[in-house]
């Protein structure tokens, strides 16, 4: 199994790595995301976990690789590359896009008869089985440039420095096609325990739309409702790693939804 501190498998940055850490948290970025948005989160983590921050092909140090526009080709070529990293008890946490490849991962492994995660952290992503009725990813340049500006976690000098736009435009087109053409069955679902995150004004997911995810899995559910909106988890870094590092090493705190309410 991998022990070095570098990671030289392009799909993983290991920013802070631990190789004596008793379990492995994977993130899963947004759609137009990257590794680097979740440093903060994978430091913080640090101390409970060696961390693998998902890196999809098109964007920073993968550039120049073609980018994928289907949620099942994303979640399987992460697949087959992350069993190697499976040595340790395994946590996955998608954002957003990256809920819906987490969730697809974790079918891989159940697929083949793996052990797979021990549980799931689904933040801001609607329910798999929901449908989407955005078309962001059919909207001129411009305007799908606006878009992720409204939603927040972007950058405004995007719309206005050429540079930027050509670095993100290809890798973005192809997430927002691959996670807005994606649906999965009503009755895909997962042996593991599942924790949906979600921020309380978020428009994109709703807390409704997330609390869904019930539907999705076998081993449980709880849902957390933390202030903000769809990118309320670049604000609350601390409770976010607080409630993943709760849960490591041990059994999954499963409540009814009707105790659910916003973290203080």
């Amino acid at each position: 199994m991998p022990s070095s501190a570098a990671v030289d498998n392009p799909w993983f940055r290991r920013f802070n790595p631990s190789d004596s850490a008793p379990a492995r948290v994977v993130i899963f970025p947004h759609a137009g995301g990257s590794a680097s948005y979740y440093l903060d989160h994978a430091n913080a983590l640090a101390p409970h976990a060696d961390v693998l921050t998902v890196q999809y092909p098109g964007r920073q140090n993968r550039y120049a690789e073609p980018t994928i526009d289907s949620v099942p080709e994303l979640a399987e070529q992460a697949y087959r590359e992350l069993r190697e990293w499976s040595d340790r008890p395994l946590t996955l946490f998608g954002h957003s896009m990256g809920a819906a490849v987490a969730f697809e991962v974790a079918r891989c492994f159940a697929r083949d008869g793996l052990a797979g995660p021990e549980r799931l952290f689904v933040s801001a992503g609607r329910a798999p089985s929901l449908p989407r009725d955005s078309e962001i990813h059919r909207l001129s340049d411009d305007g799908m440039l606006r878009e992720i500006v409204r939603l927040g976690g972007t950058d405004e000098r995007i719309l206005t420095i050429p540079a930027l736009r050509e670095l993100i435009l290809p890798a973005l087109r192809a997430d927002y096609t691959a996670i807005e053409t994606y649906r999965a069955a009503p009755d895909a679902v997962v042996p593991q325990p599942i924790i949906g995150l979600v921020g309380e004004s978020d428009g994109n997911a709703t807390v409704d739309q997330v609390a869904q995810w019930e539907r999705h899995t076998t081993g449980g559910f709880d849902l957390r409702v933390f202030p903000g909106g769809h990118f309320y988890v670049a604000d609350q870094v601390e409770a976010v790693v607080r409630l993943v590092a709760d849960h490591l090493g041990g059994e999954t705190p499963v409540r009814p939804l009707s105790t659910v309410r916003p973290l203080d």
